[in-house]
């Protein structure tokens, strides 16, 4: 990138989905980052990212400090820190500011935007990304599958990954939709590898322990090793729920055929989504059967990686 080794922020609001993007995006680039997570006060709170001064005002308490000495790159996400990162852009012009995911304002302000698909915005400095950008790389994978593949052993084949998100602003994870799941999985045969979330809710956790159990089930409900990359490296097929864009990128890395499984609720985003990784032959709706095709993986962000890495070279 240089001679010297770029000090790099990522700057968000503190949500673990948009944080993981930025913190893989700056692991890709061969940076360390220094995480800021950000609080806002009013009005700063309630107009960010539309209220444009200031910002060094607006920090509440309980928000990490925001001063100088500014970074090299500051890679950014979340409503709430767009107005801060704009703010810093404009106090340090040598910052290189990224900002990931739709800032719903113009992109001309960052120096980089990086945008899914289904999202709307677009422009010479937009890049567009299949699905969100995530760290999952063929060699954690085969890691993974290397430290999971004696203990997951006595799995019969197929073996299938369920990956359970929850309820969401834009799903719900009711026990009518657990129980719709349940039946569509228990259909298949195989051996499961089954991952439920915080977001999955109690109920439907115990829901889902007293019916998927047995010999030929793996359940982690969060005690002990995350199995999670190690179900991705040794799965046949892949179920995804469809309130985690996150985990249906992730689960695309690996090239084998992933599944989506419906929850109640959704939102015209999630469909624009969901509806355009089916028509381009990447994902299908799981209906409890199981179907071979394949795919190349999307090399998103080895994409962004690349253009950022251009940019640098010629600011």
């Amino acid at each position: 990138m240089s001679e010297y080794k770029k000090t790099c922020w990522v700057l968000t609001e503190g949500m673990a989905g948009t944080e993981k993007q930025c913190t893989g995006l700056a692991a890709a680039l061969g940076l360390d980052p220094v995480v800021k997570r950000v609080r806002l006060r009013a009005p700063w709170k309630q107009f960010s990212p539309w209220l444009r001064w200031g910002h060094r005002f607006a920090l509440d308490a309980g928000s990490d400090l925001v001063t100088p000495p500014w970074p090299d790159v500051l890679i950014a996400s979340g409503r709430k820190s767009i107005g801060i990162a704009l703010d810093i852009k404009k106090r340090s012009p040598k910052t290189f500011l990224v900002q990931v995911q739709d800032p719903r304002i113009g992109a001309e302000a960052f120096d980089l935007v990086v945008v899914p698909e289904h999202d709307p915005l677009r422009g010479d400095n937009v890049m567009v990304t299949k699905g969100a950008l995530h760290g999952v790389t063929p060699v954690a994978l085969e890691q993974a599958g290397a430290a999971w593949r004696d203990k997951l052993a006595h799995l019969p084949s197929p073996r299938v990954a369920v990956l359970i998100g929850g309820t969401s602003r834009a799903h719900q994870m009711t026990l009518t939709a657990a129980k719709g799941l349940v039946e569509d999985v228990q259909r298949i045969g195989g051996g499961l590898m089954v991952t439920a979330s915080r977001r999955t809710g109690a109920e439907n956790l115990a829901f889902l322990r007293d019916t998927l159990k047995g010999p030929d089930v793996f359940f982690w409900g969060g005690a002990g090793d995350n199995p999670y990359l190690g179900f991705l490296a040794l799965a046949d097929y892949i179920i995804v729920t469809e309130d985690s864009v996150s985990m249906t990128s992730e689960a695309l890395s690996t090239g084998k055929p992933v599944y989506v499984a419906r929850l109640e609720g959704g939102t015209p985003k999630f469909a624009r989504f969901h509806a355009l990784l089916q028509e381009q032959g990447y994902t299908r709706p799981f209906q409890g059967r199981l179907e071979k095709w394949s795919y190349t993986p999307p090399d998103d962000m080895a994409r962004v990686v690349a253009n950022i890495e251009q940019r640098l070279k010629q600011a």
